[in-house]
């Protein structure tokens, strides 16, 4: 497990995401605590519902189904699965895109078995594939949802008033954060803020032509099998 002890505690707050790319799980990896941010606006068009693999005819989105027609303020944690066959779906295209993939015979099975899933909150299935893989690359970082925190007023005040409760010495942020979040008021409370880097990963084997990082991380579980821990820059 990787951590930056110069940086003392450090707390990671992100909404949840399907089968998020690797770069979600470095940002875990680098927490002492992660937290699931989902009492937030769900986005459309978003990573929250779906994400891209690579097929021999190019990127492909695999896309959960969901209802939010007509309630488009609605938080992610109230977001519905409105097709339960989703899962099957998605399961049959995967294992067809990556059936030539250099483990696909170490990982089918237990890839399978989290598609094994009857869930119908968008975020609990979200959450699911994320402890998943978590325990599958060996990432131990402790997980929290912040409805287990008291509700703030705005975003920024809410991301700080759990990074508090949770006596934190560092709030790590992805770049996009950078648009809203007050870093003053952090600072005056004593935790200081840091942003994700997601440059500078080194390439691993892939199928299907040129090499793209932006896909899900099944795409390197697929290729690589146990040893994709090692393709975070968190493990290199």
């Amino acid at each position: 497990m990787f951590k930056n002890p110069k940086w003392g505690k450090t707390v990671a707050i992100v909404q949840s995401n399907y089968i998020p790319w690797k770069g979600y799980f470095d940002l875990i990896n680098l927490a002492d605590a992660f937290v699931f941010l989902d009492r937030v606006q769900y986005t459309r068009r978003d990573w929250r519902n779906r994400n891209r693999i690579k097929t021999s005819q190019g990127l492909q989105w695999l896309t959960i189904p969901v209802d939010v027609k007509g309630r488009f303020e609605i938080p992610i944690s109230e977001v519905r699965v409105a097709d339960n066959q989703w899962a099957s779906h998605h399961l049959k295209t995967l294992q067809h895109a990556y059936s030539k993939a250099a483990a696909y015979r170490e990982v089918v099975d237990e890839v399978s078995a989290w598609y094994d899933i009857q869930l119908t909150e968008l975020s609990k299935v979200n959450q699911a594939f994320v402890r998943n893989i978590m325990n599958y690359i060996e990432i131990q970082t402790p997980i929290y949802q912040d409805h287990d925190f008291p509700p703030d007023s705005d975003k920024s005040g809410r991301l700080l008033s759990i990074c508090e409760q949770l006596n934190a010495s560092c709030y790590l942020s992805g770049p996009a954060a950078q648009s809203y979040l007050d870093v003053d008021s952090f600072r005056r409370s004593g935790i200081s803020v840091r942003w994700m880097d997601y440059t500078g990963y080194r390439p691993y084997p892939q199928l299907y032509g040129e090499f793209v990082h932006e896909v899900s991380i099944l795409d390197l579980i697929f290729n690589t099998g146990k040893e994709s821990i090692h393709y975070l820059k968190t493990k290199i």
